[in-house]
């Protein structure tokens, strides 16, 4: 196996905006709203839109949140999911797809079956990018306990790319992640779940002034690393990366440049992030409508 670290990029230059009258490129999020607004949908459909990418939607359940923590969530009934899936890959299209929260191993094997359906996941024509949704930033529980095993052997390998944070590596694997050891050990367990690539990202292992995010595709390792952001408003930040990633490859860009520009997106979100309730704020996916 070999490792390789990647130079930094533009992100600005990599995701042109689409002209007056030009239909972008199309990309779908299904995933959970945030009724605070700064994860879930929201981050997505924001991220989408300053990505040049036209955001569709498949809302897989509503949250009561804020910035303190997640009070309850509704599920939205799995058929219903899978029929938004197939009425907007149907009639719109869509170059690239993600997920978020799915909280029950129904809506997990619905998404499965409808995106198997329409074309999107590994090895067919629309790449998934899976955010393995499974608790909030403030450890608030976004899953039931039955749906990690339909996150392992359902919805992984499905994916085209699988973005955990570490805390949700540590409940998928098992693996705590606490160096760069035991991060190459944990992207090999995802990888080994079957997804195509496994990304393991290090903003929250705090070791370091750099923020290295290591992708994985069975044989070779590569680092992507940014100066780390000293902020504590960083709510939504892995949908937001997640999601700048899906729009990437909705560009036609491969998965590691995919990955190296939203390494670049997030950093640049995590700088423009702002104060917001009592508890942590969010990213700011809007930088790029203020900086020149």
């Amino acid at each position: 196996m070999s490792i390789h670290s990647l130079g930094r990029v533009s992100a600005v230059e990599l995701l042109p905006l689409s002209r007056a009258g030009e239909t972008p490129v199309r990309a779908l999020t299904i995933a959970g709203t945030d009724s605070g607004g700064g994860a879930g949908i929201q981050a997505d459909t924001r991220t989408m839109a300053m990505c040049g990418v036209h955001a569709c939607v498949a809302v897989a359940a509503v949250t009561v949140q804020n910035s303190v923590g997640v009070e309850g969530f509704h599920e939205i009934p799995p058929e219903t999911v899978a029929a938004q899936v197939r009425c907007v890959v149907g009639d719109i299209g869509v170059s690239a797809a993600k997920t978020g929260m799915l909280a029950s191993t129904a809506i997990i094997e619905a998404v499965a079956e409808v995106c198997t359906e329409t074309g999107i996941g590994r090895g067919l024509a629309v790449p998934l990018v899976v955010d393995p949704v499974c608790a909030s930033m403030h450890g608030d529980p976004l899953v039931h306990a039955d749906a990690l095993d339909a996150i392992r052997s359902v919805l992984i390998p499905r994916a085209t790319v699988v973005t955990p944070n570490l805390d949700e590596i540590r409940l998928i694997t098992g693996i705590e992640v606490v160096d760069d050891p035991s991060a190459r050990r944990a992207a090999e367990a995802l990888h080994a779940l079957g997804a195509q690539w496994s990304i393991v990202k290090g903003g929250h292992l705090r070791t370091s002034s750099s923020s290295t995010d290591l992708l994985f595709d069975g044989d070779r390792f590569l680092e992507f690393s940014t100066p780390r952001i000293d902020t504590g408003n960083d709510h939504g930040g892995g949908d937001t990366l997640a999601a700048a990633i899906a729009s990437a490859l909705a560009h036609g860009r491969s998965v590691p440049e995919a990955v190296a520009f939203a390494k670049e997106w997030i950093t640049k979100c995590l700088e423009w992030s702002y104060n917001l309730g009592h508890g942590h704020g969010p990213v700011n996916p809007l930088w790029r409508l203020h900086e020149k």
